[in-house]
Formats: structure tokens, C-alpha cells, sequence
């Protein structure tokens, strides 16, 4: 889809869009649709229950001989209208767009008395959420109806000063095709990307100064990393290592490790999942796909930070050399580790992953993120990821991040009661504590057990934010991409200041 800035012209024609403030306040573009309309605009809101409350919208269709169709976007109040705000009437607009077959489509922006935001940054937000918003995973689709597919081609937005919007807009647009990379990479099927194709697509990213290897299981066996191994030993498949760097920051500072858990499938291995919903652990490696997205975001934008992402990608299958219950490894650390139930595999391989950043690199932090346990989505939905941490400001961070962009975190707990119970009678430790009690917290526990000294650290548990049946006003149904703004806007306000 084509966005373009444009100055407000003297009349609209086709489909336009325009904001209307709180307690029905038509702002001055819908202000002059209306005096075109004769006061169409005004006789609608008397008629129902649109006041121009945030989030409200109202659709008149063919009002005139000019205009196909005027949507009023309620802006509510001053405070109302903040980024997140202003990208949601965005992806309110695409979605509209798409399902009446809308081909091109236009909003003028005003400047709201009391917001913080310009109107140039008001434009490039709602730019930005259209752009979100129109997109659709069907490469596999054939024999698709075209009521199902998207038909929006062209987003025009009118402001005041158009250039200005456009270089607010330079600065936000390759988040767009990041999300996609990764909500791309998330929804493909098991048998397209399996660990190898996911490394060979993160490969492709060197294009945009990306420093990209790829490690196969010979190197991860002379590195020790028999946790990680031992998942993926069930499969035809070789595991990888995919290990991204980019240090464009300052020499002095180190490096910030995002960890990314990349299960291509999972079927459980030996301790085999039910059959139903199974086909939904394609998108077990979330956390990969996200840690890859934000890499390539950072690359895309020219971020001047230092910041290394690590995937640990397999799969888990049930063949006859596969891991069984009760076996023993021995991570990188040194760490013996009793495999209780090969379903709880994620943490095997981050264990190694985790291990070896810090080995290498030395980070100053690392955010490692994962769809680790359906125990998240029992305490949290799906509205919030699970934040566990070792460090106050940097959770506070995190969930500041998040909070801006709509990528929800809440902080769950850890502590020693919770660690013991993953205490193990023949090795350090087992992979699962006793019973389903708490079991996101004794998985954080586990990976807690492999975080250096000094080095500050957060889990995000992702499993119930990875993927949506439902969507948001900027995400369609399926892949969400969660992670990779968090990550983008931690990182710059945090590092790049």
C-alpha cells in the first residue's frame, strides 16, 4: 500500500476521513466536509450515538455526488490522542477500506488544541497503523474470493504541513516491513521454514548491515550446548544457531543479547501433545521471529546502539533417537539437567542460547523472549506477555516500552520457594517442577538458573501474545509480530538517547 502527504486542499472528493473531537466538536476538516454536506455530518451524529469519543467511528455512505463515503474518527479528548491512539484510527481506516473494497482512500489531519502530538506526527501515527493493518498472509491461498482479498492501494493523508509528515514518516516506516518479516516467519508452515530455511532467511538480512552467522550442531557440540541438542535430536532436521550482531554503537558500550526461542514445530517429542490445536505449534518460535524482526529493524533504521540477537532454532519430534523422559544432559554452563517431560523443551534450548551470549559477548542486558508455557495464558489471556525479571529498571523499562506501542507486560514473580521446586534428586536440576502449580514461574526459575552475575536480565513469556484469532485495531488475525517494536523502542529509549 502507497501512503503519500498531501496539504489540505479547499475541497475532498471520493473517500475521505475526518476527526471529530469529544462531545461531538467537529475539528476543522470534518468542519468544512460538513458545510459541503449542507450539515450531513452534524444531522448524523444528532441521529445516534457517536459523540467523538476516542475510538468511536461513524460512516455516512455517498452523502454526495462528490463524496463516496465520509468516516468520522472520534479523537475524544486532548490526552486521548496519543500514538497509539492516533495508529489505531489508521488501522481503523485500512480495515474499512478492505472490507467494502476500497482501492484508494483519504484522512485529513488536524491540529487538536491541547495534544501533544503535531499534526505531522498525528499523520505519519495514522499512516502507520494503516500500513500495519493492511496485511494479509495468503501465499498459499489459490482459489481466493476477492472480497477476501485486500484491496486498498493507496492511504492519502491531508496535513497542514506535508513535508514535515513526511519525514516523521521516514522515521517510522521500516517498522512496517519489519512486523511483516516477522509475522511472515511466524505464520509460515512447519514444512517451509523449518530451522535451516529460518537461518537462511535471517542470512538475507546481511543486505542491510547485518552481521549474521549460522552455527550447525557440530560447532554447538564442541561448544557443549547438549540441552539445546537433545531437543532436536528426534529430527531429521539439523539445529542451528542463528547469531545476529549489529554494533553500530558507541565502542565503549556493551552489548545489549536478545534471545529468541525458535521451536519450528513442536509436537511435545516423546511426551506428544494432544492431537487437537497441535498444528498451532508452527508458531513456537515467536520469540525467534520477533528477535529477528527487531534485529532487522534496528539494521533498517540505522540505530546507533550495539545489540546481538541469538536464536536457538530445532524441532521437536518423536522418532526413535528422540529425548525420552528421564534423561540426563549437560548444558554450556555446565549444568546437569533431568528432562522430566521433553514438552517443556523451550527452556532447554534458551538454557544454551543464554549461556553462550554471555559467554561471548558480554552483555549489559538481555531480554531473551519465547512462547515458553500455556501456564502464562491461564494467569494472563491474552491481552498481557509475562515479564520476569532479575532487575527493577529494567522491567520498568520494558513495560514502559510496551505500554506506548501496545505491546502489554506485566511483571510476574520469582523467588527461592518457587526455584526449589525445580530441584532434581540425580542433577542440578529437572525441567519441569512438581505439578502444573506455577508453571510459568518454575520455567522462569529454570532459565534464571543460567544468568550470570552482574548481567541483567528479563523473560518474556509469549505464548499468549504471539498469535491473535481475533486481531487489534493495527494487527489482522494470525501472527502479531509481538516483540519486535517492544524491543525497537526499549532499545532506543533506553540506549540511544
Amino acid at each position: 500500500m502507497k501512503v503519500e502527504f498531501l496539504a489540505i486542499p479547499k475541497a475532498f472528493s471520493g473517500n475521505v476521513a475526518a476527526m471529530v473531537a469529544a462531545d461531538k466538536q467537529l475539528l476543522a476538516g470534518a468542519q468544512s466536509v460538513d458545510k459541503a454536506l449542507g450539515g450531513a455530518l452534524g444531522r448524523a451524529m444528532a441521529s445516534g450515538r457517536f459523540t467523538g469519543a476516542k475510538g468511536q467511528s461513524l460512516t455516512l455512505l455517498a452523502p454526495s455526488s462528490r463524496l463516496a463515503r465520509v468516516t468520522l474518527l472520534g479523537v475524544g479528548k486532548p490526552n486521548d490522542l496519543d500514538a497509539r491512539a492516533a495508529e489505531s484510527m489508521g488501522g481503523l481506516l485500512s480495515a474499512e477500506a478492505n472490507a467494502s473494497g476500497q482501492k484508494a482512500a483519504s484522512v485529513v489531519v488536524d491540529s487538536v488544541k491541547g495534544c501533544r502530538l503535531s499534526p505531522a506526527e498525528i499523520a505519519a501515527r495514522i499512516a502507520l497503523g494503516a500500513r500495519l493493518r493492511n496485511y494479509r498472509f495468503d501465499r498459499y491461498k489459490t482459489k481466493d474470493k476477492p472480497e477476501q482479498k485486500l484491496s486498498l492501494e493507496k492511504m492519502t493523508v491531508y496535513v497542514s504541513e506535508p513535508a514535515e509528515a513526511k519525514r516523521a514518516w521516514g522515521r517510522l516506516e521500516p517498522i512496517v516491513d519489519s512486523v511483516f518479516f516477522a509475522r511472515d516467519l511466524v505464520s509460515e508452515p512447519a514444512n517451509v521454514l523449518y530451522p535451516a530455511e529460518f537461518a537462511r532467511r535471517a542470512r538475507a538480512l546481511a543486505k542491510l548491515g547485518l552481521q549474521v552467522e549460522i552455527m550447525g550442531e557440530a560447532q554447538m557440540k564442541k561448544l557443549g550446548m547438549h540441552a539445546l541438542l537433545g531437543v532436536g535430536q528426534g529430527s531429521v532436521r539439523d539445529s542451528q544457531l542463528l547469531v545476529m550482531r549489529w554494533m553500530k554503537g558507541p565502542k565503549t558500550q556493551k552489548p545489549i543479547a536478545l534471545i529468541g526461542k525458535g521451536v519450528c514445530f513442536d509436537t511435545g517429542g516423546i511426551s506428544l501433545k494432544p492431537a487437537g490445536g497441535m498444528e498451532d505449534m508452527k508458531w513456537d518460535m515467536g520469540g525467534a521471529g520477533a528477535v529477528t524482526g527487531a534485529m532487522r529493524l534496528l539494521a533498517a533504521r540505522k540505530a546507533r546502539v550495539n545489540v546481538v540477537g541469538i536464536c536457538a532454532l530445532v524441532e521437536n519430534m518423536p522418532d526413535g533417537n528422540a529425548q525420552r523422559p528421564g534423561d540426563v544432559v549437560k548444558s554450556m554452563s555446565g549444568q546437569t539437567i533431568e528432562v522430566i517431560n521433553t514438552d517443556a523443551e523451550g527452556r532447554l534450548i534458551l538454557c544454551d542460547a543464554m549461556w553462550y551470549a554471555q559467554e561471548r559477548f558480554k552483555p549489559q542486558a538481555m531480554v531473551e523472549l519465547s512462547t515458553l508455557t500455556g501456564a502464562i495464558i491461564v494467569a494472563l489471556g491474552h491481552e498481557r506477555a509475562g515479564m520476569f525479571s532479575n532487575n527493577t529498571p529494567l522491567s520498568n523499562q520494558l513495560r514502559a516500552a510496551g505500554a506506548a506501542i501496545g505491546e502489554k507486560l506485566w511483571r510476574m514473580p520469582l523467588g527461592p520457594k518457587y526455584d526449589k521446586l525445580i530441584d532434581s534428586d540425580i542433577a542440578d536440576m529437572k525441567n519441569v517442577g512438581g505439578g502444573r502449580d506455577g508453571g510459568s514461574i518454575t520455567a522462569a526459575q529454570f532459565l534464571q538458573r543460567f544468568v550470570q552475575d552482574g548481567v541483567a536480565w528479563a523473560h518474556l513469556d509469549i505464548a499468549g501474545v504471539a498469535w491473535s484469532n481475533k486481531g487489534d485495531s493495527t494487527t489482522p488475525k494470525g501472527a502479531t509480530a509481538y516483540g519486535v517494536r517492544l524491543l525497537d523502542s526499549w532499545i532506543a529509549e533506553t540506549y540511544e538517547r
